[in-house]
């Protein structure tokens, strides 16, 4: 597509289209001329036919072809369309020839009515009678265009981008208009050689024959070379010889955990299970008296706890790795000699602020994508700009200028990462299997260029700290349309993907779009998820790829092959139907090497969600996940066809008879129900047609017709060409949309109000109502019956940064945590939502837990709470421990080691990992986890909107200096209180002991055991509290006392030492008085 490198932006709702001639050359263009055609045969233009329309020759795809090349192949040639072969018919106006007495004499335009009921043929059917005569006005109105005070001569209604014939019955079939754009040129004829006939290749030829037995030899041939490399004890494991292809065999399969490994693990499971029964037996029949209190609520906290273990254990029982073949999908997709057929993909990456989100990093990201290893004319990468920035914009334009030499360097040394920040400060050998000999001056040019391109960027964001008062204009003089960032219209930009774009060395470049959604003052625009529909439709008009990746704009495409290993299982013919998307497990840079906070996440990844892949799929974690388009349009998966029932051969046949005699009775009732109902509306239908003609079944195909396309605006919006290009379940644009209508419908499918009255967010799309939309998504089209996969290639697919500060790395988790507390409170709650779907009872319990952990956070925080107060007071929740009882405790605290051991051995996660996952779940839930319950209940049922922010105090230089940056939050406080409250238990337990004797040493091992649980696994937190210099923050050592002082108060009160009846006094026996 070609804009001229103008920036498009406009509202719909306001009847605006802004052309902002950023480049003074590309004014002269109008947009008559985006709509050219000359003949593929020729190279003549097109002319009109008799009625003035634009001459087609083929009905059927449409080939450009001037007349007299249609008539010369008519009457000299095989009289067959060079692209579909398809036997060309008498058009009005041309001569017959031999073979149009067979033919009717209506045009070669009429077309079956019943094919119009097809939805892709009545989504174009309903695009020309819609845009043939513009929007809301006679075909001959005039919309005004503003361009900053002067209007537009050469945009008009009347020549609205879909340059359509006028229809000349509702049952014809819409012909494609011309264009130039070569991303929407028809695919190109195969060469033909002057000298043979195409009907030399038609079958029972000898050419034909040749060819067949050209294919057996070659078959021979791979036959004896399989052969001969297996050995003579050895069979074939496929009997099947035409399978031996190697691109005939699947894409990927599924990797078993060992059965050594996994039978042990799941009887433990088993044996936990039974354990856990046990222990609530003996702790429920046995009370402690004297703390009943005490007991009851630590009865209660563990119960939860069991409960909750339950939903996250059992979703991990069918725990599988998989496997990618990227050769097979080469030989399967990339044949020599031909166009590759691989799928197109369209990737989204969103941001909101440069300031926040630095500039630098998106570029990264952009670059990473525009140099993947996949075809250049199959990607397109859009970016979202949600905060309207003109630094993003200025930023985005200079990484296209820079994308023209890297991307060729990337592809000519195949470099690994090739995101050139993280390319360029790895610590390796760069040289390391490098043969080229000017790979190391290229390098050093290019590694010249970046800086030079990074000094660059960065003097964009110094430039953008002081905003003018009159706002940002551009270098023409134009006013920047986003200064306003609450109030613009919507805004695209193609950088690159037109053409005459190309990089350093001659080669085309992905497409590269740049889009800044319509905002306006009170809409809702619900935040990233609406970001994310909006590039949904406008990468739906413009590219329209089946497959959708998105990432966020931190996370780079460390693996330039990510996306093939994504479409090894999407583009598998037998399995990759019912996939709705690929997740890739996120991985992180910039962490320290001990992961305080376990920012990496490794259990979750490398054992959570191994587990779910093996029931019906992982969840979507929101980035790094290639989508099946219609899978986000809300459609169903694929339902595969029940075979016929069999009568078991095992009993007699009377018994079989008499079982189904009832059964087959009623269906064949019902059948002969149906049958009749069929009849009697057949015959109905027939008698309506006699008497009225066949005008009559002819409006009530254009009324379904109608209806079906009024669903399908209801459903998707006001937008003909989205509408025609979700109906598409191969991708690809409206055949008849030219440029021009794409840039205009863009505009319209970014407006603020595109989405109302529609089934945006609720059905389609990222899924609105939480913050975290991604569960959310992933959720509802596992309900539909779709599946997901999770692909761990051995080099990294994607790459991001994690904050590794306690105070950024605890308000992350507080934002996850608030999503799952909304989801809980909403009608999309998993544990009542989607029954009757498609979604199995282990996925149900992980998508439950997803939303049930915050939760957690209220009996997490008593039961640590527990210790410091039987050291406090004496007391203990469990009562003397008998034998048995110790037996329990034993084999409780030993099973769940042992559970963990194993899950660490199939998932080859460490120990360190699986150690910091357990202290921050206890560190996470005391804090973010609790603040986010109580904030997701205000918001939700009070409408209160609270936020805590995080505000820097201090900073530090060095290797990891932001992991000891203290930043004051109101997070930090319950835990710090937790950890004060259990030393000051610990050292009152200790005095109390040392003072009443060794006989009191007893009964406080128990309790000082649950108290160093607490601190140990809070010791991460105490360790970020001190910071580098070791010593903890004086306000949250000041709150901490106060709210620990406060609580010890509040227990002497209720509960003192002393006796309820008051101190007792005891005659000494001295006297005292005399």
């Amino acid at each position: 597509m070609n804009t001229g490198g103008r920036l498009i932006a406009g509202s719909h709702n306001r009847n605006e289209f802004v052309l902002i001639n950023a480049d003074e050359n590309a004014r002269i263009r109008s947009l008559q001329e985006l709509s050219g055609q000359t003949c593929q045969i020729c190279g003549d233009d097109i002319e009109l036919s008799v009625n003035g329309e634009l001459f087609v020759a083929c009905n059927e795809c449409a080939f450009p072809v001037c007349r007299p090349c249609y008539e010369y192949e008519r009457r000299e040639g095989n009289q067959a369309c060079p692209q579909c072969k398809t036997r060309y018919k008498r058009i009005k106006g041309s001569p017959r020839v031999q073979g149009d007495d067979e033919e009717d004499d209506d045009d070669d335009l009429d077309l079956d009515h019943d094919g119009m009921m097809d939805p892709e043929l009545v989504a174009e059917a309903a695009l020309s009678s819609r845009l043939n005569t513009g929007r809301g006005g006679s075909p001959g109105s005039q919309i005004p265009l503003l361009t900053y005070g002067d209007e537009d001569d050469d945009m008009y209604s009347d020549r609205h981008a879909l340059i359509l014939p006028p229809s000349t019955g509702y049952g014809n079939r819409v012909h494609p208009a011309p264009f130039t754009d070569s991303s929407y040129a028809p695919s190109q004829a195969r060469s033909m050689v002057p000298q043979k006939d195409i009907a030399e290749y038609g079958y029972g030829s000898v050419a034909w024959k040749d060819r067949m037995e050209v294919w057996k030899k070659r078959q021979a041939e791979k036959l004896h070379v399989i052969k001969h490399d297996v050995n003579d004890d050895e069979e074939l494991d496929d009997p099947d010889m035409p399978m031996m292809d190697e691109g005939r065999q699947p894409l990927s399969r599924k990797l078993p955990i060992r059965a050594s490994r996994i039978n042990p693990y799941r009887m433990l499971i088993l044996c936990r299970l039974a354990i856990l029964c046990l222990f609530f037996h003996y702790r429920i029949l046995h009370p402690v008296n004297d703390a009943y209190g005490l007991w009851l609520t630590s009865v209660v906290c563990e119960i939860w706890f069991a409960v909750s273990w339950i939903l996250d254990q059992f979703p991990k029982w069918y725990p599988i790795q998989r496997e990618t073949y990227l050769d097979r999908l080469s030989l399967r997709y990339e044949k020599e000699g031909k166009p590759s057929g691989l799928a197109p993909v369209d990737v989204f990456v969103s941001t909101v602020d440069p300031l926040k989100e630095p500039p630098l990093i998106t570029a990264n990201t952009v670059l990473s994508i525009l140099a993947v290893d996949y075809p250049v004319d199959k990607v397109a990468c859009y970016v979202s700009d949600d905060g309207a920035a003109m630094l993003t914009f200025e930023a985005l334009s200079d990484t296209a200028e820079f994308a023209r030499k890297w991307v060729p360097f990337c592809k000519k040394f195949s470099i690994e990462p090739r995101a050139p920040e993280w390319y360029f400060c790895q610590k390796m050998d760069y040289l390391k299997n490098k043969v080229h000999p000017s790979f190391v001056r290229e390098r050093r040019a290019m590694k010249r260029d970046y800086e030079e391109f990074k000094v660059k960027i960065n003097a964009l964001v110094a430039t953008a700290q002081k905003v003018p008062e009159e706002g940002w204009t551009m270098q023409d003089g134009t006013p920047w349309p986003g200064n306003n960032v609450r109030d613009h219209p919507g805004m695209i930009q193609v950088f690159l993907g037109h053409s005459g774009v190309r990089d350093t060395d001659g080669n085309e470049l992905p497409r590269l779009v740049y889009v800044s959604r319509e905002k306006r003052p009170g809409f809702d625009h619900h935040k990233k998820a609406g970001a994310m529909n909006s590039l949904i439709r406008v990468s739906a008009v413009l590219s329209n790829a089946p497959y959708l990746l998105n990432v966020d704009c931190d996370h780079y495409i460390n693996n330039s092959k990510a996306i093939r290993e994504a479409m090894c299982f999407m583009m598998d013919p037998q399995s990759g139907k019912k996939v709705c998307y690929v997740q890739f497990p996120q991985r992180f840079d910039g962490i320290d090497r001990h992961d305080r906070y376990s920012n990496r996440n490794v259990v979750f990844f490398d054992i959570n969600m191994k587990g779910l892949d093996g029931i019906q799929g992982p969840i979507y974690v929101g980035t790094g996940c290639v989508f099946r388009r219609q899978a986000l349009y809300g459609f169903d998966a694929p339902k595969k066809k029940k075979p016929p029932g069999k009568t078991c051969n095992c009993w007699p046949k009377w018994c079989c008879l008499c079982c189904g005699l009832r059964k087959k009775g009623k269906t064949k009732a019902k059948d002969n129900k149906t049958n009749l109902k069929d009849t009697t509306s057949t015959q109905i239908h027939a008698v309506e047609n006699i008497q009225e003609g066949a005008i009559v079944a002819v409006s009530n195909v254009e009324k379904r017709s109608e209806a079906n396309q009024l669903k399908l605006e209801k459903k998707f919006g006001q937008s003909p060409v989205f509408v025609a290009s979700a109906v598409m379940q191969e991708g690809g644009v409206p055949r008849n949309a030219s440029p021009a209508c794409l840039l205009r419908e863009a505009i319209q499918v970014i407006s603020c109000g595109y989405e109302d009255k529609t089934e945006w967010g609720k059905e389609i799309g990222w899924i609105y109502g939480s913050v975290t939309e991604d569960i959310l998504t992933g959720f509802k089209m596992h309900c539909h019956g779709w599946r997901s996969v999770y692909c761990m290639p051995k080099r990294p697919a994607f790459k991001g940064s994690a904050p590794i500060n306690l105070s950024d790395r605890l308000h992350q988790v507080l934002r996850w945590a608030l999503g799952s507390v909304e989801i809980f409170l909403s009608r999309h709650c998993p544990i009542w939502y989607g029954y009757g779907g498609g979604l199995k009872w282990l996925e149900r319990f992980s998508y439950i837990n997803s939303v049930v952990y915050p939760w957690t956070s209220l009996p997490l925080i008593v039961y640590c709470s527990l210790p410091a107060v039987c050291l406090l007071t004496g007391k203990f929740i469990v009562p003397e421990i008998s034998n048995y009882a110790g037996i329990l405790f034993m084999l409780m605290f030993l099973s769940i080691a042992v559970t963990g051991i194993l899950e660490m051995q199939w998932g080859g996660v460490g120990i360190d990992d699986w150690w910091r996952n357990e202290q921050f779940w206890v560190i996470g839930g005391a804090s973010s986890h609790l603040f986010a319950l109580f904030q997701g209940l205000l918001k939700v049922l009070a409408g209160v909107d609270t936020n805590f922010t995080v505000t820097s105090k201090a900073a530090d230089d060095g290797a990891f200096s932001e992991l000891y940056i203290f930043k004051w939050t109101t997070l930090l406080i319950p835990p710090t209180t937790l950890l004060i409250i259990n030393i000051i238990g610990v050292i009152v337990g200790v005095s109390d002991a040392i003072s009443n004797g060794y006989d009191s040493w007893g009964p406080l091992f128990g309790r000082l055991f649950f108290a160093l649980w607490v601190i140990v696994h809070l010791y991460p937190f105490l360790k970020g509290m001190l910071g580098k210099q070791d010593r903890m923050p004086t306000i949250i050592v000041v709150w901490s006392i106060l709210l620990a002082s406060i609580l010890t108060l509040l227990w002497v009160r209720v509960n003192p030492f002393v006796a309820k009846g008051g101190p007792v006094l005891e005659i000494c026996g001295l006297g005292c008085g005399n």
